[in-house]
């Protein structure tokens, strides 16, 4: 039993964690030259993106130099909407990131009340997402949409290779994808359908408790992040 205890207002409930992940290929443009330059630069001089890193991008620097970004949010949102989900796109955060790779993580520690909804933008590099526990690798390039549990654990791996090891995302290679991300709330009703999560599962722990976590079983765990299992906190 993988449940997460997250914030709802003031209190923490408890839910089932989703092994459901929603993926599709969406026809969108390439971002420009001048974009992707802009990108390279704010990677090169503004951060240290090591491997296995996902950070933060500005968003708001982009949008002025991507006259096709709202292109891409009706393709994300015209998928959301044929899977059920009408409107929660445009009420939800949306943020620009970048990784090199990812060490397997799961993200329900910050945003447990949350399901990620991402459409990367990046061209194929020969990498997939990787969803061990839901037994599912998504390959990545450009127009691939995801929803998932933001309490599954998940990664970027090399295609090919059975886990994450940063000597795979050697510095002269180029293995930077960026994609854009948005937060859909989980109590949305809509949200909880598509990837059917069964909420107040564990009302007595949940009074007991004043901070997001997941539990196995019961027991804290954190994810491997070389090969996506759970195991008992350090």
């Amino acid at each position: 039993m993988l449940t997460s205890y997250f914030l709802s207002g003031d209190v923490i409930r408890s839910r089932y964690v989703s092994d459901i992940v929603l993926s599709g290929a969406l026809d969108i443009p390439m971002p420009s030259p001048r974009l992707l330059a802009d990108w390279q630069r704010e990677i090169a001089t503004n951060m240290v993106l090591e491997p296995g890193d996902v950070e933060v991008m500005p968003l708001a620097r982009a949008r002025a130099r991507w006259p096709d970004y709202g292109r891409c949010v009706q393709a994300v949102s015209d998928w959301t909407h044929a899977l059920g989900l009408p409107d929660v796109l445009a009420s939800s955060d949306v943020a620009l990131m970048v990784c090199r790779g990812a060490r397997y993580h799961h993200d329900a520690e910050q945003y447990g009340g949350a399901a990620f909804c991402n459409l990367f933008l990046s061209e194929d590099r020969g990498l997939d997402v990787h969803f061990p526990s839901a037994g599912q690798r998504i390959p990545l390039k450009r127009g691939t949409a995801l929803i998932f549990d933001t309490g599954q654990p998940h990664g970027v791996i090399q295609r090919g290779s059975s886990g994450f090891n940063a000597a795979n995302f050697a510095s002269e290679e180029d293995y930077v994808q960026l994609f854009l991300t948005w937060e859909l709330p989980i109590e949305n009703a809509h949200v909880a359908q598509a990837l059917k999560v069964d909420f107040d599962v564990a009302p007595s722990t949940a009074l007991q408790l004043d901070e997001e976590q997941v539990r196995l079983d019961g027991e804290k765990v954190m994810v491997c992040p070389e090969s996506g299992r759970w195991r008992p906190l350090d």
